[in-house]
C-alpha cells in the first residue's frame, strides 16, 4: 500500500504550535512531506479549522489532486543486502535506495520512498536482532527508565524499611546522567521525575525516549500510532519534546540509558550498600553525591567526562525550557454549568462565560490552577481554593450575562417567589442576595432554599425561616434543611403558639382590705 502523506493530521499538529522537524519525528514523517505540506497550506491560506470536518483522504486529495491514489505496489527491497552494503566505507542508505529505485524502474516497478526504504530498514535491523553503529548527535535524546535494582532506607519510628526506586535518564550523546530517588513507581512520580530532570540538564532534547511503562504507554501496537496517556502526553507538549517509546522488548532502542543503569547499579548503589540510611532526605543526598562524582569521572575510551562533554559540545543544542514548569493535573468530567455560570468543585464556585449555561464541562485541576474546558475548548482559568476553603466564588465579571442575557432564573424572580410563601422567606432570601457580590452569585443557594417549599409545604419553609433568623445572620440551605429534617420547626410553631394564649383569670385575688383600702382607710 502507498504511504500517502498524512495531510490532515499534519494540519491538526500545526494548529497546536508543534515545529515541521518535530511533527516529521514523532511520526515518523519525511521533513520534506511536512516541510510541503506547510508551504501548500500557506500559499493556499488553508488551515486545520478550514478542514476539520473532512476525511483523511479528501483532504489528501484537496492538496494533492494529482497525486490521488487509493493504493499502489511498491517493490519489496533486498535489506539483508542493504545490511551487508552498509558495512563498507563509503555506502550509505542514500545511495542504496537509488541504486535499489534504478533497479526498480528497469524492471518497470514501483519503488518506494526514502523514508519508507529507511523504516523498512530499521524495521528490519530490529526484527532481526542487528546491530548497527548510530552516530549520535548532541541535544537530539533523553533516554529515561526506572532502575531495576532499589535501595532503602530504615524508619526511625517503626524501624521498618522502606524501599526507594531510582529514575535513571542519560544524554546518549555526552552520558550526562540523572538520578533520582523515589517512594514509589506511579504515575504522578514518573511525570515529576521528568520536569526536574529537565530542570537539571537546564534545557529539554528533541525526543525523550521511554520504555513501554504502564504509567505512560496506553497501547504501543506493532503498526499503527501510539498511545499515550494523556498526562504524559501533556508533558511531551508542554516541553515541545516528543515522546517516543521504543518497540516492546527492544532495549537496543534506548542503549544509552540501559548502560547507565548498569553503571548506576556499581556507581551509586553499589558504592552505598553498607551505609545505612535514616531519611529518604539522607539517601538523596548522599545520591546526589555519587551522581556528581559519577558524571565527574574520566571516561575510559573517550577524552574528558560526562559533564565537560555535556558543558561544552551538547548544553547550547538544548531547547529553552518553558518559563513554567509542568504542573501535574488531574481531571472531572461532566460537570454541568449552572444558571449562576459557575461550576462546583470540592464545594467551591469557579465562573465561566454564561453561553456555556446547562452545558457539561470538563475540568482540568493542578496544584495551583483549575480550568474549565467546554467540547474540548479551555473557557475559564481561575486560580484554585486551598483545600479547607468552602462555599467560595471566584468569579470574573465578563463571564456574567450582561442585562440583555440573563439566564432563566433572575434576582426578580427569585424574590417574588420568596415574598408568595412569606415574609420570613423573603428576608432570607434578601439576606442571601445581600452577601454576595455579584447577584448571579446568589441564584442557586435562593433556588436550593426556595425549593425546600416543595419537599416540606410553603408553612413549614416560612416557620423555618423565621426559626433560622433567630440563629443565623443569613442562614441557607443547610440551616434550613436541619431545622425541617429534625421537626424543629413544628416544635417551634407550637411552643409559640403557646406563649401566645392568655392567662388564665381563675385564682385567689386579694381586696382592697387586704391592702389597707376601704374601711381601713
Amino acid at each position: 500500500m502507498a504511504n500517502k502523506i498524512r495531510v490532515k493530521l499534519i494540519l491538526e499538529l500545526r494548529s497546536t504550535g508543534m515545529s515541521r522537524n518535530l511533527i516529521a519525528s514523532t511520526r515518523r514523517m519525511s521533513r520534506n512531506s511536512v516541510s510541503d505540506v506547510f508551504r501548500i497550506a500557506d500559499e493556499r491560506g488553508v488551515t486545520y479549522q478550514n478542514v476539520m470536518n473532512l476525511s483523511d483522504q479528501e483532504v489528501y486529495r484537496l492538496f494533492y489532486p494529482e497525486k490521488y491514489v487509493i493504493e499502489s505496489v511498491y517493490r519489496d527491497p533486498d535489506y539483508e543486502y542493504v545490511h551487508g552494503e552498509l558495512k563498507k566505507d563509503g555506502v550509505t542508505l542514500k545511495l542504496l535506495w537509488n541504486e535499489y529505485k534504478d533497479k526498480c524502474r528497469a524492471e518497470n516497478a514501483t519503488p518506494m520512498g526514502y523514508t519508507k526504504f529507511c523504516n523498512g530498514y530499521g524495521d528490519h535491523v530490529i526484527t532481526n536482532k542487528l546491530t548497527n553503529h548510530i552516530e549520535r548527535k548532541p541535544g537530539i535524546t533523553t533516554e529515561v527508565d526506572w532502575s531495576g535494582s532499589t535501595m532503602s532506607y530504615v524508619d526511625r519510628d517503626t524501624g521498618e524499611l522502606i524501599k526507594v526506586y531510582l529514575f535513571v535518564a542519560t544524554l546518549p550523546y555526552s552520558r550526562y546522567s540523572y538520578v533520582e530517588t523515589c517512594l514509589d513507581m506511579k504515575q504522578d512520580t514518573w511525570l515529576r521525575c521528568h520536569v526536574n530532570m529537565y530542570e537539571f540538564f537546564g534545557g529539554v532534547t528533541v525526543r525523550t525516549v521511554c520504555d513501554n511503562l504502564k504509567t505512560g504507554v496506553i497501547h504501543h501496537p506493532r503498526e499503527g500510532e501510539i498511545v499515550l496517556n494523556e498526562a504524559y502526553e501533556a508533558l511531551g507538549s508542554h516541553y515541545r519534546t516528543a515522546i517516543m517509546p521504543t518497540a516492546v522488548r527492544k532495549p537496543k532502542q534506548k542503549a544509552a540509558v540501559e548502560s547507565t543503569v548498569g553503571n548506576v547499579a556499581t556507581s551509586v548503589i553499589a558504592s552505598l550498600r553498607n551505609e545505612v540510611f535514616y531519611s529518604h532526605n539522607s539517601l538523596k543526598a548522599a545520591v546526589r553525591e555519587k551522581l556528581d562524582k559519577y558524571n565527574r569521572d574520566p571516561f575510559q575510551k573517550r577524552d574528558y567526562n560526562r559533564l565537560e562533554v555535556f558543558q561544552e559540545e551538547e548544553k547550547a543544542y538544548l531547547q529553552a525550557l518553558p518559563k513554567i514548569p509542568y504542573e501535574i493535573a488531574t481531571w472531572v468530567y461532566g460537570r454541568v454549568v449552572n444558571f449562576n455560570c459557575h461550576v462546583v468543585y470540592m464545594k467551591n464556585y469557579y465562573s465561566c462565560p454564561y453561553q456555556y449555561v446547562r452545558q457539561k464541562a470538563d475540568l482540568r485541576m493542578t496544584d495551583t490552577t483549575i480550568e474549565v474546558y467546554v467540547k474540548g475548548e479551555r473557557v475559564a482559568t481561575h486560580t484554585k481554593f486551598p483545600e479547607y476553603v468552602k462555599n467560595r466564588y471566584s468569579t470574573k465579571p465578563e463571564d456574567m450575562p450582561d442585562q440583555f442575557q440573563q439566564p432563566e432564573w433572575d434576582d426578580e424572580r427569585i424574590l417574588n417567589w420568596a415574598s408568595s410563601i412569606g415574609p420570613n422567606t423573603n428576608d432570607v432570601i434578601s439576606r442571601i442576595f445581600t452577601s454576595v457580590k455579584i447577584k448571579e452569585q446568589g441564584y442557586n443557594p435562593s433556588l436550593s432554599v426556595l425549593r425546600l417549599s416543595k419537599t416540606y409545604s410553603e408553612a413549614r419553609l416560612e416557620t423555618a425561616c423565621e426559626l433560622a433568623l433567630t440563629r443565623a445572620r443569613t442562614p441557607r440551605y443547610h440551616h434550613l434543611k436541619a431545622i425541617l429534617v429534625a421537626n424543629q420547626d413544628k416544635i417551634y410553631l407550637e411552643e409559640k403558639n403557646a406563649s401566645n394564649k392568655p392567662s388564665s383569670s381563675t385564682g385567689y385575688v386579694r381586696g382592697a382590705e387586704y391592702y389597707g383600702g376601704g374601711r381601713n382607710d
